[in-house]
């Protein structure tokens, strides 16, 4: 399933305030004490059960249904040498039983109820969801906990799973010219079997090598009750929800979890320009990366001025890649993108998509011209202005998705953020200044780690 994070959460509301008028997480995590009279986002409770798991509560009436989240502090960064995909692998082998649910119960459980259920994979987090009718919250609760505490993992389905696992691999990757120059280009920035450069999915050769040893063993190793988080958002009390929280998962027995143990990113990029002619693509694309710090990895107080740069940089009309190259007619369409909520270093991402005749040069040293400028002149204190309000106002217009607030506090409790990290992320936005901004963009575009990559239809 496509990976759920605080910027998929929040992207879509800010695209209508746009439209309107380390590794060491907790060591490294920013400041963020709000203003006194500033009030959370959600407004979330958080306690730990004795055996660890660290649960969030955030009352939600607005319908009477309950939404369950499980993150585990894992995913695809944690793969172990020589088997990525194994931990989007497992996410699939925890649908197939566990001591009191049998293979696909959970789902068609769920199913009968009038809800829904899912997981996805991220290169930071597992997560598991069900959304119910919230008279239904104690049978999710149930079963969930039955698989946290000890998954079947059938060694009479890991191959037909596995067969899912590469069909999947082929329908997103595999048959799209775009999809796997991003997955060689993301290779060609941080190396192919570094941490960051490792599809989420895992290369083939490597999935078809994963063994049932190798899943049990990552269960074995990462879900454990204190390297999880259980998010519940919905119509119940909280009083409620605490007992309900030790019936079911204060029973697991607390064991002991291993940490993220990752080495160190590369300080530089692995191939510094990638070109891939493909004829079953049907337009150009240009993309250029760097290196960038994260909210818990390297020179964590770039992270929000970052998110800001990215939004001046390259989200829709108005972002100096949209005046530089579309309106210009350069390209159909540019934008840029950073997520500074990663566990470990990240990328700073510009794309482009070239108007048919124009060349890839021309539209390359349009592109560079714009990082330029700003290396040069750095944003304007409108630029900085426009963006913090449109990224913060996106936020506030978040708090009318349902799963809004489960998807972005259990992302960042997940990587060892603190929970006002996302309750007072719009103050904090705004607490940018334009001087922060031009202090992050040299430290990114200044450093020369990056990447540049061209995907060209045959005939280009």
């Amino acid at each position: 399933m496509p990976v759920m994070t605080r910027r998929t959460a929040l992207s879509a509301a800010a695209a209508l305030a746009a439209a309107g008028p380390a590794t060491e997480a907790s060591a490294q995590a920013p400041a963020a004490t709000p203003a006194p009279a500033e009030r959370p986002l959600f407004g979330a409770s958080q306690w730990r059960l004795a055996n660890g798991l660290n649960v969030v509560f955030i009352e939600n009436r607005r319908a009477p249904v309950v939404a369950q989240y499980l993150y585990y502090s894992a995913g695809a960064a944690e793969d172990p040498a020589g088997r990525s995909g194994a931990a989007h692998f497992l996410e699939h082998m925890m649908f197939k039983g566990s001591p009191n649910v049998p293979s696909g119960e959970l789902s068609r459980r769920v199913a009968r109820e009038g809800g829904n259920d899912n997981a996805f994979t991220s290169r930071d987090v597992t997560a598991y969801f069900q959304q119910v009718e919230a008279s239904r919250l104690p049978m999710i609760m149930a079963m969930e906990a039955d698989r946290l505490a000890a998954a079947l993992i059938p060694a009479d389905q890991v191959e037909s799973e596995r067969s899912v696992v590469l069909e999947e691999r082929r329908q997103r990757t595999d048959s799209s010219a775009r999809a796997r120059f991003q997955e060689a280009f993301r290779a060609a920035l941080w190396g192919p079997q570094a941490w960051p450069g490792r599809p989420i999915i895992g290369w083939e050769d490597e999935i078809r090598a994963i063994t049932r040893d190798d899943l049990a063993g990552f269960h074995a190793r990462f879900y454990a009750p204190g390297n999880a988080t259980l998010v519940v958002s919905g119509a119940v009390e909280e009083a409620r929800l605490r007992d309900l929280a030790e019936e079911h998962y204060g029973r697991v027995p607390a064991r002991p979890a291993a940490t993220r143990a990752r080495l160190a990113a590369p300080a530089a990029p692995h191939e510094p320009r990638l070109t891939r002619r493909e004829p079953t693509a049907r337009e150009a694309l240009l993309l250029r990366a760097w290196m960038a710090p994260s909210l818990t990895a390297g020179e964590t107080r770039h992270g929000l001025p970052l998110e800001v740069l990215a939004h001046l940089v390259g989200s829709g009309q108005g972002s100096r890649l949209h005046a530089a190259l579309v309106e210009t007619g350069l390209a159909v369409s540019a934008g840029a993108s950073y997520d500074s909520e990663s566990a470990g270093e990240t990328e700073f991402m510009l794309w482009a998509v070239p108007r048919r005749g124009v060349e890839p040069d021309r539209l390359e040293a349009a592109a560079a011209a714009v990082i330029a400028r700003l290396l040069q002149d750095g944003p304007t204190e409108a630029e900085v202005t426009r963006s913090t309000r449109q990224l913060s106002a996106g936020a506030l217009l978040a708090l009318d998705s349902f799963g809004a607030a489960p998807r972005m506090l259990g992302g960042a409790l997940a990587i060892g953020l603190p929970a006002e990290v996302v309750e007072f992320w719009p103050s904090r936005l705004r607490a940018v200044t334009q001087p922060q901004v031009a202090e992050a963009a040299r430290a990114v575009f200044g450093r020369g780690a990056d990447t540049t990559g061209w995907l060209l239809p045959e005939a280009a």
